[in-house]
């Protein structure tokens, strides 16, 4: 499993995946005429997305419990402790590449900042709910 999917993981709920209908097989006698093809079955819509996430009041939490001070709100590697991952250079730099950071990979802090700030908007993206401070 990834980094990045570990993060999502321990922030966002599950996502739930729509299982494909399948279709029930008829047991047919071999000397009967064929049967009709059946007809395609009307999908059914899309659940509604579920109410964003809100990233903050999960971590706050998380942080409250842990009893630990984290500066999770700007530090990659608080974030990481705060979640229960090994917040190494070599995670990060897995990391790093999981989210298409270019620039050197030598824990430096353009790396880190570049890093939360990823990590944050892609929670936004997949559901969470991030104030703008944290993800800009």
């Amino acid at each position: 499993m990834s980094i990045w999917s570990k993060i999502r993981d321990a922030v966002l709920p599950p996502r739930k995946e729509q299982p494909a209908p399948q279709p029930v097989p008829q047991a047919q006698h071999p000397d009967a005429p064929a049967a009709p093809a059946p007809r395609p079955q009307p999908i059914a819509p899309a659940a509604a997305p579920a109410a964003p996430v809100d990233v903050e009041a999960v971590l706050t939490q998380k942080a409250a419990a842990k009893g630990e001070t984290l500066n999770w709100k700007s530090s990659i590697v608080d974030l990481m402790k705060l979640l229960d991952l090994d917040a190494s250079l070599a995670n990060r730099k897995e990391l790093a590449d999981e989210l298409g950071y270019t620039g050197e990979k030598d824990g430096s802090a353009e790396m880190n900042i570049w890093l939360h700030k990823a990590v944050m908007r892609e929670l936004a993206k997949n559901g969470g709910k991030v104030p703008a401070g944290l993800a800009d």
